[in-house]
């Protein structure tokens, strides 16, 4: 509270007010103990100063996290923290571990998902925003670490969100405790799945919520030493029968009772039920619907949820069975009967649900009807059958539906405790109570009384625990404390639950007495607690009381009490629910002992409430407790409404105001040494440069004249009201140093209004010496212009004269000039007419030469190419005389290559033929054209002569002096005629130019024709050529399927026996060369290019061996090699077969050497040849050399798989993994690029397509390479021939299945070194976050001391953003020494980027203390230290990995932002932070606190709207968290589109390889 010593005119306090409870202003006047104060909302307020508190005016008004923090912990203090926060969708905040939870009334998914979870788990606890999930972790981190029990204890009134709470409390354990693979439905599963159950059964619609508990639930969830939940249960407490009969309107009855109604319609018509409105005990009120809920749905669910807790479809159908017996039961109406006192139904409409009832119940009616309106007596003489009045019978009927409901209502719960299952040998629990919280109503009955009870005792509860937090507190900063006392709510314990003399007990004494009244027991109580100062009579009141709780009065009813604690089933409807037909509900009701069949015994609902309550409190004592205070910030259940009065209230049932108390008693205020010597190091300036932070705040505080402090080991404990008088002379030294510069600055405002006076009086002398300036100069210019007038004028008049004078001239000039230009035009242009004839003709000239020299080639290329194709024909003849076989396809090949000779032979012919004719047409056209062209030379001379000469006459003519007309016209006759001679001449000359040229166009055709025929004749040729390959796939195919058949042989003849063997052999074989002969007699159409591969062993040149050495052909290289017969079957002995077979047994031994020396080069060679692995290529070579991508069966690849294997699993050393990185991706690099996935799919195609070498492989190859070395010219193109590229190869399954693996184990080696760089600068990651404290604090103080000390903070926390950089730069070395892609190398530091810019910007997100300004530029220069990093290694490495960091960039940005008032929405969304959602800005916005110049963040204009737009995308539930991807960026795809440069001709084979002869294919293709 307020003193004079704290309060002062000028002070900002707090005060009541009617309408918003407290209202903050400043103090104007203080007189007399009085004060008087400036409210904001502009009221003026007269209050005594001890009912006034001071306001922190340097709190942030985003509000603080931890109320402790405070600096003022007070009622209006603590009011207004939470106001700020709900304002800003921040709903949880701490009081020191207790938390407090504002229902927000919305969804608000994004901070409850699994992603959320994970940030939470494990951090410690007040590290991250408040948030349930880290109360609950930080219980499950007590339970694992101290082996304890622990307990959760979630309170509030109804609709604060208590069992939402629960829920996600119970999600998040289940998370952490969880168990995945077990068979069946985990515990957890059935946890959670238990409260849509209990929820249908036992929540309801009050005035207050929407899903209300009507009972009180304890779930104890059970973990095994492990951690892991073993098992659990489910206690309940009073639940509110009397609901069931009895309903106010707005509320509504219980949920399960509104599902059946909606139910599916064969639901409905099984269990006979209908619209709510036509059953008494729903229409009771006009409520049947809840807003945002559909019945019909959740009634699906629960059957669901059923189905996960255990119960079964029989037993489902047995309860809703019950409720519609219930529903029907409450429209069974009575009227008087024929006897006196006497009852009976009162029409049709209550006989139809009677019978209704009793086939639902599977009982007798009559016995129904009887159990209704009669009752039995039992007296010694025997019984006595009573009936009942229609007023009795109705309570009698109500009792039967209130007692069948309990009872059900208990199954359940004993149904789900059976079904998830109990842990006997559990280590410890997790118990999380959801309980009713303190009610006060209107009319408050028996079940409030109990409500309240509970209540009590959890705040003494509650009270014990805060009180010893606070002791523990001060026993740990080591500071003397004494016993500080506190409110204790014992007597009201003693009141209501003492026994005896206790209301409970008073009541259990009323209800044994049959004549005991609601008014008796009143008015007993009356007499009993007269002078108990917790109880009190309220006026004119016959059975009402009051009790004082703690949170307040509360006056119950009497009426009802004695009725509500009776618990006991009437004898008739326990007899006839026994015995029911159906076995459910007979097991409801099972026989009661035989004394207590014969009359009731009375059971007192008090006492056995009183004792749950009493195992709870000992079960909650033997845990540790950790408390979760739920607060609803509105009645009218709306969001973004906050009722300060209505939350007030809450705080106070709550016990959070009593938890303020009771730390108000101590030393409410606690500050660290450093923010003490902040907030008043002014106040001693002289003592802030001291090292020793302890002694500079006990220095403080003892010149500040305060007494009772205590010094600890980290904080300032302060007393109440000493931090306010702290506050007042810091104020006053404010304002001394705000008047200081108020004066400097009026001084200086003084000075410079005069320089500005003494300025302008300069100013205007200078004008007006300018102007008289200014008006000589313009008499002057006047008699200056006047002369040049004059001048110019003179000027022109010459000028104009000179001009007409120099115009005629140049006329004259300008005939003269055109006239002499003509005549030499003229003469040009018959010089270029020549010239351009010449040019045609000599272009002609040429181009006719160079076509006679190109027939001449072709000619002579034809007739070489003709002599090769012989010599290798009379080669091929000679070859073919040693086979039989192939003889009559040679001699069909023969004929067609000498008819194709033939006919190319004949079109030469022709074609020479037609050049010659050519030839001789353009000779004789040529010199027609030089006759031509002469006759116009000699033209155009006589015409020239003649022009001269009529030149001559004209000059040499006598000056004529008069015109004397003379007619002689000869001459001119003359040369008209001869004009006339050379025109006709010369078009007759045009006409012959114009059949030249049509007749040198024919040609030209005739030329290209014969182009044509000529390139048709070579691809006939080539057709020849291709059909010759195709030929040779075919017989290679049966060369393959003999070798397969042959090693078929080979394996069955350790099975079987030799000679049978043989004979299969021989029978298969025959069969295959009979299909050889039929392939060879098919006709071969050419419709494509068929390549055969290159033969392994053979090279081009080495000479054909003949059958018998094809027969007996080895494996070379570690590779069989294809072989032929080309032999009848009739000619091939049996006997032959033998030796071939035991020839096969010893090269497969061979061939599994080969296989154990290359894996051994694989393990053992692990160098580097030009950047290649080396075993990486020799592997691929191997592999293509022993056509093993396309055999059907070997075992090289799973070796090699293998051996991959055990080298990188469980590898720590990066350097290995690395190489076999580069080495896997270089294989699969030269994989993907070779093979081509096989196309067949029957024997047939395989055959056709198997490649081998054979006799038409090795001609073809033969006469590719004569070709190819000779390097003639092919065609008109000029070009030489060059070889043909190495073909895909066609692989098989296991070569396919190798790729594969291959491919995964590329992805794992780099998920392997991604983690790995990952988890090492993960703990550099949590430091980089936040700015040291050294660094950040004492920011207004500027010794060069602290300076110093800043710097080398600065310095120190740099180390983890160099620590960071150095790990890029290790990882990065190994790379590169390792020659791994740079594609490969830039995914994975885009990966570890886009790592480090989720962690950066989650924990920014999630850590008040991060948004700082300070702390964004601390970030923004470590993120200069990456940038340099990604600068530094170019982009071939790094690529986009600096854009990753964009999140982060941009949120540093926001936070270093000055003038964040001025940006609109829009300049912040669309320039600022464009990457960020709208609710990433609001958080961070919403969170930003100025630390080094006090400035405030976003206005309240934009901080609105982003809370309307994301109100408005309420749809959207997406976090504003990030997700970390975990996924390989590439594929294969891109592995083959990679730019790697490996040539595989120079590698250079390791020793193990060169001394081995099998390897010797590696030397030669390296030398070739």
């Amino acid at each position: 509270m307020g003193t004079p010593v704290n309060i002062i005119v000028g002070s900002h306090v707090w005060v009541e007010d009617p309408e918003l409870a407290w209202i903050d202003g400043e103090v104007t006047q203080i007189k007399a103990g009085d004060a008087t104060i400036v409210a904001t909302n502009g009221k003026t307020i007269v209050a005594n100063l001890s009912s006034i508190y001071p306001k922190d005016t340097e709190a942030p008004p985003a509000g603080v996290d931890d109320m402790t923090k405070l600096a003022y912990l007070h009622e209006p203090g603590v009011l207004q923290n939470l106001a700020s926060r709900f304002a800003l969708n921040e709903i949880y905040t701490y009081t020191g571990n207790i938390l407090i939870a504002v229902n927000p009334f919305r969804r608000l998914p994004h901070l409850y998902d699994v992603h959320m979870m994970e940030q939470y788990k494990g951090a410690p606890f007040g590290e991250l925003s408040p948030h349930l999930f880290a109360v609950a972790d930080a219980c499950y981190r007590a339970m694992i670490n101290e082996h304890g029990s622990q307990s959760i204890l979630v309170s509030g009134e109804s609709g604060a969100g208590k069992t939402e709470t629960t829920k996600m409390l119970m999600r998040y354990l289940a998370f952490m405790g969880g168990r995945s693979g077990t068979e069946g439905r985990t515990v957890e599963q059935q946890v959670l799945e238990s409260n849509p159950v209990l929820e249908a059964f036992g929540n309801a619609k009050t005035v207050k919520n929407n899903n209300s508990s009507r009972f009180g639930k304890f779930v104890e969830i059970q973990f095994d030493k492990f951690g892991k939940i073993s098992g659990a249960a489910v206690r309940t407490y009073l639940l509110e029968r009397s609901r069931v009969c009895q309903v106010s309107d707005p509320e509504r009855n219980y949920h399960c009772f509104y599902m059946l109604c909606s139910a599916p319609p064969e639901d409905i018509k099984k269990f006979k039920v209908a619209d709510p409105r036509t059953f008494h005990y729903l229409n009771q009120t006009n409520c049947y619907e809840v807003s945002n809920v559909d019945d019909a749905r959740e009634y699906l669910e629960t059957r669901n949820a059923m189905d996960i807790v255990g119960i079964n479809q029989e037993e489902q159908d047995s309860i809703f069975q019950v409720v519609a017996a219930i529903l029907h039961l409450g429209n069974v109406e009575f009227a008087k009967g024929k006897e006196t006192d006497s009852s009976k139904l009162k029409d049709a409409k209550a006989e139809f649900h009677l019978q209704t009832v009793a086939e639902l119940l599977m009982c007798d009616v009559k016995a129904l009807e009887d159990s209704l309106c009669k009752r039995v007596i039992v007296t010694p003489d025997g019984k006595i059958t009573k009936p009942l009045d229609p007023e009795s019978a109705a309570l009698s009927r109500d009792a039967l539906a209130k007692t069948v409901y309990s009872r059900l209502f208990d199954w359940i719960v004993d149904k789900i405790n059976s079904s998830i299952g109990q842990d006997p040998n559990a280590k410890s629990l997790i118990g999380v109570l959801d309980i009713y919280g303190f009610e006060s109503f209107k009319i408050n009955s028996f079940e409030q009384l109990c409500i309240n009870l509970t209540n009590e005792k959890l705040q003494q509860h509650f009270n014990q625990h805060v009180f010893k937090m606070e002791q523990e507190e001060y026993t740990r900063e080591e500071i003397d404390w004494s016993y500080v006392e506190f409110v204790d709510n014992q007597d009201v314990l003693d009141l209501i639950e003492k026994k005896p003399g206790g209301i409970i007990a008073l009541l259990d004494e009323a209800c044994m007495f049959p004549k005991s009244t609601h008014e008796t027991f009143a008015q007993k109580m009356y007499q009993t607690y007269k002078a108990h100062k917790r109880f009190s009579k309220p006026k004119l009141a016959q059975t009402a009381f009051t009790i004082n709780h703690y949170a307040g009065d509360v006056t119950y009813q009497a009426d009802y009490f004695l009725d509500k604690n009776k618990d006991y089933v009437v004898a008739e409807h326990q007899a006839l629910l026994n015995s029911s037909t159906c076995h459910f509900i007979a097991n409801l009701f099972p026989p009661l002992p035989e004394e207590s069949s014969k009359q009731s015994k009375f059971s007192s609902i008090g006492t056995r409430f009183k004792q749950q309550l009493q195992a709870l409190m000992e079960t909650l004592n033997t845990t540790e407790p950790h408390y979760i205070r739920c607060v609803k910030p509105n009645t009218v259940l709306q969001p973004g409404i906050f009722e300060n009065f209505n939350v007030l209230n809450q705080l106070r049932c709550g016990g959070v105001l009593e938890a303020i108390r009771i730390s108000c008693a101590g030393y409410p205020t606690k500050r660290t040494f450093d923010e003490f010597i902040d907030r008043f190091g002014m106040l001693a300036p002289d003592l802030t440069d001291s090292s020793d932070e302890k002694s500079v705040c006990a220095a403080i505080c003892d010149r500040m004249g305060l007494k009772g402090y205590q010094i600890g080991k980290t904080k300032v404990f302060l007393r109440a009201g000493q931090m306010a008088e702290l506050d007042a002379r810091r104020i006053e030294v404010l304002a001394n140093a705000a008047r200081l510069i108020q004066r400097q600055i009026r001084t200086h405002l003084t000075r410079k209004e005069f320089i500005i006076l003494r300025k302008g009086t300069i100013q205007m002398q200078k004008h007006w010496r300018a102007r008289l300036a200014r008006k000589l100069y313009q008499q002057m210019r006047r008699e200056d212009a006047s002369i040049r007038i004059q001048k110019y004028a003179r000027a022109h008049a010459a000028r104009k004269s000179y001009t007409t004078l120099r115009a005629s001239a140049i006329v004259i000039q300008t005939g003269l000039r055109a006239m002499a230009a003509r005549n030499e035009y003229r003469s040009r242009r018959r010089t270029k007419a020549s010239i351009m004839i010449q040019t045609q003709w000599r272009l002609h000239k040429a181009r006719s030469g160079y076509k006679n020299q190109k027939k001449a080639t072709l000619i002579l290329q034809c007739l070489w190419r003709g002599r090769i194709g012989r010599k290798e024909l009379r080669k091929l003849r000679m070859a073919a005389r040693e086979t039989g076989a192939l003889k009559e396809a040679k001699d069909k090949l023969e004929k067609r290559v000498e008819e194709l000779t033939w006919r190319l032979d004949f079109e030469k012919h022709l074609r020479i033929d037609l050049e010659e004719s050519k030839g001789e047409e353009i000779a004789k056209l040529q010199t027609s054209l030089q006759e031509m062209q002469e006759k116009l030379d000699e033209a155009e001379l006589a015409i020239i002569k003649e022009r001269e000469a009529a030149k001559l006459a004209i000059e040499q003519a006598p000056p004529v002096i008069k015109e004397v007309p003379v007619v002689d016209n000869t001459q001119l006759e003359l040369l008209t005629n001869q004009n006339k001679e050379l025109e006709d001449e010369l078009s007759e000359f045009k006409n012959k130019a114009e059949e030249f040229e049509k007749r040198y166009l024919e040609v030209q055709k005739q030329t290209e024709e014969l182009i044509k025929e000529t390139e048709e004749s070579k691809s006939k040729l080539n057709q020849l050529q291709d059909m010759i390959e195709r030929l040779e796939t075919n017989m290679s195919s049966l060369e393959s399927e003999n070798q397969v058949l042959r090693q078929q042989a080979l394996v069955e003849s350790t099975n079987e026996d030799m000679s049978e063997a043989i004979k299969s052999m021989e029978s298969k074989i025959a069969a295959l060369e009979a299909e050889n002969q039929l392939l060879r007699n098919q006709p071969v159409v050419v419709t494509q290019t068929v390549v055969a591969p290159p033969l392994p062993a053979t090279e081009p040149s080495q000479p054909i061996k003949p059958p018998q050495l094809l027969k007996a052909q080895s494996f070379e290289n570690g590779h069989q090699v294809g072989e032929e017969s080309k032999t009848k079957p009739k000619e091939v002995p049996i006997v032959s077969l033998a030796p071939v077979l035991s020839k096969q047994k010893s090269l497969t031994d061979r061939q599994q050497e080969n296989h154990d020396v290359l894996i051994k080069c694989l393990m053992e060679d692990k160098r580097f040849d030009k950047k290649r692995s080396a075993a990486a290529c020799i592997v691929y070579k191997s592999l293509l050399q022993w056509h093993s991508f396309e055999a059907e069966k070997t075992n090289i690849f799973d070796r090699i798989i293998h051996t991959i294997r055990s080298s990188v699993e469980n590898q720590e050393n990066v350097g290995e993994l690395a190489y076999w990185l580069s080495t896997t991706s270089a294989l699969l690099f030269l994989l993907q690029n070779t093979l081509k996935a096989s196309n067949s799919s029957s024997t047939g195609s395989y055959r056709s397509r198997t490649a081998a070498a054979t006799l038409f492989s090795r001609m073809a190859r033969s006469a590719h390479s004569a070709s190819a070395g000779v390097g003639i010219s092919s065609g008109y193109s000029g070009l030489l021939g060059k070889p043909s590229a190495q073909s895909r190869v066609e692989a098989k399954y296991p070569a396919l299945l190798f790729k594969q693996q291959l491919t995964a184990y590329v992805e794992k080696i780099y998920g392997m070194i991604r983690d790995r760089l990952k988890k090492e600068i993960r703990p550099f990651l949590t430091l980089c976050i936040q700015a040291p404290k050294s660094a950040r604090s004492r920011s207004l103080r500027g010794s060069s001391k602290n300076i110093h000390s800043n710097l080398v903070a600065k310095q120190a926390s740099s180390v983890h953003w160099q620590s960071i950089v150095k790990s890029l730069n290790s990882t990065l070395a190994i790379m590169c020494d390792n020659y791994v892609p740079a594609m490969i190398t830039r995914k994975m530091f885009s990966q570890v980027f886009a790592f480090i810019n989720v962690q950066l910007f989650n924990s920014l997100l999630l850590r008040r203390e991060c948004c700082s300004f300070s702390n964004g530029e601390f970030v923004k220069a470590g993120l200069q230290e990456l940038e340099q990093w990604c600068s530094q290694k170019t982009d071939e490495f790094t690529g986009t990995s600096w854009d990753e960091l964009q999140h982060i960039r941009q949120a540093v940005g926001f936070l270093t932002l000055h003038q964040k008032t001025h940006k609109t929405m829009e300049e912040i969304t669309n320039e600022l932070c464009p990457v960020l959602s709208v609710a990433q800005i609001y958080r961070i916005g919403t969170m930003f606190w100025d630390d080094k110049y006090g400035t405030q963040g976003l206005s309240k204009d934009v901080i609105a709207k982003m809370r309307t737009m994301m109100t408005d995308d309420s749809t959207n539930n997406n976090t504003f968290l990030l997700d970390d991807d975990s996924s390989i960026p590439f594929s294969l795809d891109d592995i083959s589109r990679s730019v790697i440069d490996i040539n595989l001709s120079d590698v250079e084979p390791p020793p193990l390889l060169r001394q081995n002869s099998e390897f010797h294919f590696l030397l030669q293709q390296r030398t070739d």
